[in-house]
């Protein structure tokens, strides 16, 4: 696999069930790419490796005055520095393919569990962790990855140059193979030491991480209550814990480094004193000792990869832990798709709830916990949170078909859209029928002021649909980035659209329009909208009102004003006393009939926007007014 080459058409199904099995996973997909480093890494070190037998030949043939040996000691010279120069660079090019190319394997099986998933993937896992696991992991990942042939190569030259250091010079090659080993297992005792310190620092980094993700998403929720000097010093304190633990970790490191300095200095010591004692007695020549002694100075090169291997196995290792929890999750109903891939049509039913959205109307849902109706419509999407009976549509279970189908066939809007950075024609450029446009979508949703603002803000911008859009939509307000994640949803056009609370945040007046906006773009395919506004109620085809998590009462607006208390309540926002006082026929709290009709008109009547006080139709008051009249 090249780097051109990504992504990868199948990343592959991983082994996820452990952070050593997942990265064994990792090595045994990328096959190819090792044996190439390894090929290469072997022509570095070894060419490495041979300059201090060059240059002790070289040595040794001026002291004997051999001109023919000092010119074929020059010869393999040159040819080792040849060697060095090719393996060196093409070991850096396979190290750094094998590196990003196992980081990119890794984000593609992230990206695709969190697809798989949806939304249920930060209710499984904080939000902090998939982005660590995200951005950091991965590099720690593929640096350990690429890691494993060079050490390879290492390991094996040192091999080599020990058995040649025997035959060349058996006196002094004995040494160097006694020492050798000390070298590489002396720092074994202190890598449980140094890797128990290096998870601390990726725990703590990654709480740190979590806390920053979660108060810059809730920054202006923050500000409105006072509240940013409050996560600030947390996040100050976190970050303090992060330094304490990564000075601690690097002290270990600093001291296992320390130990790969001193211990090959000693054996230099000792090579050299033997050797010179060898060469007074004339039992070896110059030649031979600068060679032994060369040697054991350029080993201490390919030792330092003993140093990085330990290093990026503790630091990717916790890494590959939490990649593989994420990795391990499932969704909670997924046959893989035994059925074929298709777009069922017909009625939408929850066998949960009883739940029944006709097809090709317009169904409102009215549900008193938020909670409840949030999980509701991830299983009318079939993705459910928890094991259970799947949704179907026109019959056929949706957790049976191929994911793509079933998404294709059902589209969930939750009540928290996320609009992602870029322009505004990119947002909208979504999978779709085709069917409605881009200009039809957003007229439906009510965005003509949202363009204006975005063409105000965006002066290299001719056309509003090329205005940029910053990530997740902050420069708007709540309102405006609800309806452009409306004018999304409508776009795709799905067979089955749920909407949940899709006007929470947009004055009463823009709720009206939005609600005959989406009837009529919707008109002939099935629209489930979750909401307690009466704006969209009114316009509904049917209302479900779900109590205790199932079906409570089936009709319109007005029917169920009259007929269901329950209703009556979670609609109109009456507390027990009032709900009592209605059961009862008396008036509620010796207030007259319409007093509580005279507050809402004036909530109803005009409502604060960022524009201003935007009054609503006459008609609109009038007609809620009516109906709380009537019901009391």
């Amino acid at each position: 696999m090249q780097i051109q080459d990504l992504p990868y058409p199948d990343p592959g199904v991983p082994d996820a069930r452990s952070g050593h099995r997942f990265l064994w996973w990792l090595f045994r997909n990328q096959l190819g790419g090792q044996l190439k480093s390894l090929a290469w890494g072997m022509l570095h070190f070894a060419s490495v490796s041979a300059l201090p037998f060059c240059v002790g030949l070289a040595i040794q043939a001026v002291v004997d005055r051999s001109g023919t040996r000092l010119a074929l000691a020059g010869g393999l010279l040159a040819l080792c520095c040849a060697g060095n120069a090719l393996g060196d660079t093409f070991l850096h090019r396979t190290a750094v393919t094998n590196w990003i190319t196992a980081a990119a394997r890794v984000q593609q099986l992230l990206a695709r569990k969190a697809a798989a998933l949806g939304s249920a993937l930060t209710r499984r896992v904080a939000a902090g962790e998939v982005v660590a696991v995200s951005t950091g992991d991965v590099e720690k990942i593929g640096w350990f990855v690429e890691a494993v042939s060079r050490f390879t190569a290492a390991a094996l030259t040192i091999v080599l140059v020990c058995v040649a250091l025997v035959v060349y010079e058996p006196a002094l090659g004995v040494v160097v193979i006694l020492g050798l080993p000390v070298l590489a297992l002396a720092v074994l005792p202190l890598l449980p030491r140094a890797t128990r310190r290096a998870d601390v620092q990726r725990e703590k980094a990654g709480r740190a991480t979590e806390l920053a993700s979660d108060t810059v998403a809730g920054l202006r929720v923050l500000r409105g209550i006072g509240g940013e000097e409050l996560f600030l010093d947390r996040y100050r304190s976190a970050s303090q814990e992060v330094r304490h633990a990564a000075v601690r970790s690097a002290r270990m490191w600093s001291l296992i480094s320390a130990i790969q300095v001193l211990l090959p200095g000693l054996l230099l010591v000792v090579v050299v004193w033997h050797g010179v004692h060898l060469a007074r007695e004339g039992r070896i020549g110059v030649g031979e000792l600068v060679t032994v002694y060369s040697s054991v100075m350029i080993l201490t090169y390919p030792l330092r990869h003993f140093e990085e291997i330990a290093m990026a196995y503790s630091f990717s290792r916790p890494s590959a832990s939490r990649a593989a929890r994420v990795l391990a999750l499932e969704r909670a109903t997924d046959t893989a798709g035994t059925r074929a891939a298709e777009v069922p049509a017909g009625d939408l039913y929850d066998p949960a709830t009883g739940l029944l959205a006709p097809a090709g109307r317009f169904t409102a849902v009215v549900c008193g916990d938020p909670d409840a109706a949030g999980r509701l419509a991830e299983r009318l999407g079939g993705h459910p949170p928890e094991q259970g009976a799947s949704a179907t549509l026109g019959g056929t279970p949706l957790d049976e078909l191929p994911l793509e189908s079933a998404r294709t066939a059902v589209l969930v809007q939750d009540k928290d859209p996320v609009l992602l950075s870029g322009t505004l024609r990119e947002l909208l450029d979504v999978p779709a029928s085709g069917a409605v446009t881009a200009e039809d979508a957003l007229a439906a949703a009510q965005c003509g002021d949202v363009l204006a603002a975005l063409a105000q803000g965006s002066l290299d911008a001719d056309d509003p649909m090329d205005a940029r859009i910053t990530e997740r939509g902050r420069s708007l307000s709540g309102g405006q980035r609800q309806r452009l994640a409306l004018a999304r949803s409508l776009v795709t056009d799905p067979e089955a659209l749920v909407l949940d609370e899709p006007t929470s945040a947009v004055d009463s007046h823009t709720e009206a329009r939005i609600a005959d906006g989406v009837r009529t773009l919707r008109a002939g395919r099935t629209t489930v909208v979750f909401t307690s506004s009466p704006l969209l109620l009114d316009r509904a085809d049917g209302i479900v009102f779900l109590h205790d998590g199932e079906v409570a009462a089936v009709g319109t607006h007005r029917e169920l004003l009259h007929t269901e208390p329950r209703y009556r309540a979670v609609v109109t926002r009456e507390t027990d006393e009032e709900t009592a006082a209605h059961r009862n026929g008396a008036p509620t709290g010796g207030r007259p009939a319409n007093a509580r009709g005279g507050n809402l008109a004036k909530g109803i009547g005009r409502t604060t926007t960022p524009d201003g006080d935007v009054p609503v139709d006459d008609d609109d008051v009038l007609h809620r007014l009516e109906e709380i009249e009537e019901t009391a």
